[in-house]
């Protein structure tokens, strides 16, 4: 193609205005560096929704279900025996939560409470996120609480049986007196038996684990549950036996996987990730004008080339292609070299950890900065530097008038 072989001498050749030669190296480190931008942001935001996905593995359980219609499941305990029957399901136990003042010697502190029945490690690796006490049966046969790491620290709390934790809840069923208001409350004693750390807030800081009979009796329950966890039997695929429970239930209830029931965590991540990204893309946009600069100021300097090649025949059509191709040109060398810069330090991050966060890391479950290269993201990127290149040079084209009309 004469249009593009021309379009490639003129981007390599040497022109005889230094600044032309400047803007239009400027202009394609601009795409390179927005293009490195892109890949490593992608990268790192691929990395910490990993991480996520990893951490809420350790306390979720593989599948869990709530009712659409209302806050508990009438009758959990038959809704769990129902689903153990369904191929590829390994336990399924119905759970409990609520909120509760927790008062052990005079520190008080809101929580929220969930009741668990025995074998709860059958559904959930909380038994493996112990750092103090234990998680067994003598738990739920005697009455014991198990603390997230904050809460312990909040209420000054370690493992014993020597020390009651008062737990005080407003009664939901009855009527209440005036004349004696403390009988609008339900209140259980219990011990601590154990504290666990997930190294997540929302667990650490306030949920405090307890037999699902206390519970019942606190939040005046009997056989309801506010959910039904489920864990898969090793080598099943989760999405099957998630098409399975639905059809045995029926469609009262949403039976979701673990990313189903952190949708809202990773829909934030996600929503992060392409808000950056698309301001790295209005980046590259503003880096494009300096291609549309050095194309005008390219027209200028190759005007007498352009009347001859028009004088011995070139179509109009191939004029305006030339800088089409000059800015597909420029855009697609600094696209290349910034991808693959980023490519690079992405692959070095991932498999070495050379950048690592701020702070005290003996305090920190994660030292280094995630990084998972997608090949999705690099072809994205590729796509919006080729668009880039393309308008730019489509533009920059329009501006090429036939020069015998001069």
């Amino acid at each position: 193609m004469p249009a593009l072989r021309i379009a490639i001498r003129y981007l390599l050749a040497k022109k005889s205005h230094t600044a032309v030669n400047i803007i239009s190296y400027i202009s394609m480190a601009g795409i390179a560096v927005a293009a490195m931008a892109m890949v490593c942001v992608l990268s790192v935001f691929n990395g910490f929704t990993e991480l996520a996905s990893d951490r809420l593995s350790l306390v979720d359980p593989d599948i869990k279900i709530t009712s659409l219609s209302s806050r508990v499941i009438a009758n959990a305990d038959s809704l769990a025996a129902e689903i153990r029957k369904v191929p590829g399901v390994r336990a399924a136990l119905p759970t409990l939560q609520g909120e509760a003042l927790a008062v052990l010697d005079d520190v008080q502190l809101p929580v929220n409470i969930a009741g668990i029945p025995d074998g709860f490690d059958d559904v959930s690796a909380l038994g493996s996120l112990m750092i103090d006490g234990t998680l067994d049966s003598l738990t739920y046969c005697l009455g014991g609480a198990v603390l997230g790491v904050g809460t312990a620290v909040q209420l000054d709390a370690r493992p014993s049986m020597m020390r009651n934790l008062l737990l005080t809840v407003p009664r939901r069923l009855g009527r209440i007196n005036p004349a004696f208001p403390m009988a609008a409350f339900t209140t259980d004693t219990l011990f601590v038996s154990g504290v666990y750390r997930t190294n997540q807030p929302e667990y650490d800081n306030a949920m405090l684990y307890i037999p699902l009979g206390s519970a019942r009796d606190l939040l005046d329950y009997t056989t309801e549950g506010t959910a039904v966890e489920i864990s898969v039997s090793p080598g099943e695929n989760v999405a099957r036996v998630v098409s399975a429970i639905e059809a045995a239930v029926g469609g009262e209830y949403l039976v979701a996987d673990r990313l189903r029931q952190e949708s809202h965590s990773f829909r934030m991540i996600s929503i992060e990730k392409w808000i950056t990204f698309l301001m790295l893309v209005f980046v590259l946009v503003m880096a494009s004008f300096n291609i549309l600069s050095s194309l005008s100021m390219l027209i200028i300097e190759k005007e007498e080339s352009l009347r001859i090649l028009s004088s011995i025949g070139a179509p109009d059509s191939m004029l305006r292609r030339i800088f089409l191709y000059q800015g597909i040109l420029v855009a697609a060398l600094g696209g290349a070299i910034g991808i693959s810069i980023g490519v690079i330090l992405c692959l070095v991050q991932q498999h070495f950890g050379l950048i690592t966060l701020g702070g005290d890391h003996s305090q920190m479950s994660i030292v280094i900065y995630p990084c998972v290269l997608r090949f999705t993201d690099v072809l994205i990127t590729a796509g919006v530097v080729a668009l880039i290149g393309i308008l730019s040079g489509f533009i920059a084209s329009r501006s090429v008038r036939p020069p015998y009309l001069k």
